[in-house]
């Protein structure tokens, strides 16, 4: 379909990407990489007056340390968070979930921060923000703000972002000694996950010391299996106890019906996932 008409405008620098957002009220759209605005555009599921392009924005690209911490630049794509080193090595888990996003054309053009503020509950990358207890650092006209991933996803394709705010980076903790897997079902290759698992596991001793689990697509935004994360802690690691507390991951969600599952069967999938993630995460599987 041919997207609507709109005003199109491409800032290079943050600051005048802030002002053109402000003097825009509620009427623009941020243009990153492209891979979820041009989509809603061309099925006319959303009618921005202004359509506002980031991408050639220098500084909002790379990755870098800061002390305990990665910052990733929003602009950075998913294929370079896949290959960075030091993402590998620091959040080994953003790096595998990353690698199972769409395919390598949408990877490279598409982007982390992108990702992020399009909230889509049943993308992979927004249970990984959770999971890694990820902060997202805004610029608006009243400065930088920080928002604990926790507090960023508000409702269904809704963020804490405010209209004349952008995202410019990702403050990611370093995961050093913790195991980690991504476990997703989906349908057919490359399509969006009926239901994903992130979990990340910090062993001791035999047991289970501590344990994240963040769930895609199990209700209108990202969520953690907190009854799960509970029952893990200080439990052994073994196949039977990684499964008695597998069996509520479900609790608290939410999860849609569509024409890929019922609620029922994405419960189902969410205690069957988050056993294999979480076994995978510890080194058993």
């Amino acid at each position: 379909m041919i997207p609507p008409a709109f005003a199109y405008a491409r800032p290079a620098t943050v600051e005048e990407a802030v002002r053109t957002l402000a003097d825009s009220g509620d009427e623009a759209k941020v243009l990153a990489g492209g891979q979820s605005l041009l989509p809603l555009l061309r099925l006319r599921l959303t009618f921005p007056e202004l359509v506002v392009d980031v991408g050639r924005i220098p500084g909002l690209r790379g990755v870098r340390e800061d002390g305990d911490a990665l910052v990733i630049g929003a602009l950075t794509t998913h294929h370079e968070v896949v290959r960075d080193p030091l993402v590998r090595r620091h959040a080994g888990l953003l790096a595998a979930a990353t690698a199972t996003v769409a395919d390598p054309a949408v990877r490279h053009r598409g982007t982390l921060g992108g990702s992020l503020a399009h909230a889509d509950p049943a993308g992979d990358l927004p249970a990984v923000a959770l999971a890694l207890d990820a902060e997202l650092v805004a610029v608006g006209p009243q400065g930088r703000r920080t928002v604990p991933a926790r507090e960023f996803f508000a409702d269904y394709l809704q963020t804490a972002l405010r209209p004349d705010e952008l995202l410019v980076e990702v403050r990611v903790p370093k995961t050093d000694g913790w195991g980690f897997h991504y476990e997703k079902f989906n349908r057919v290759a490359q399509a969006w996950a009926v239901v994903g698992v992130a979990a990340l596991v910090r062993r001791d001793d035999g047991h289970i010391a501590e344990a994240r689990i963040g769930l895609t697509n199990m209700g209108p935004t990202p969520l953690r299996a907190t009854a799960t994360e509970a029952a893990l802690a200080g439990a052994p690691v073994a196949a039977d106890a990684v499964a008695r507390a597998a069996d509520s991951a479900a609790e608290g969600t939410r999860p849609s019906s569509d024409p890929s599952a019922t609620p029922e069967y994405r419960a189902h999938l969410a205690r069957v996932l988050t056993r294999r993630a979480v076994l995978a995460a510890a080194g058993t599987e």
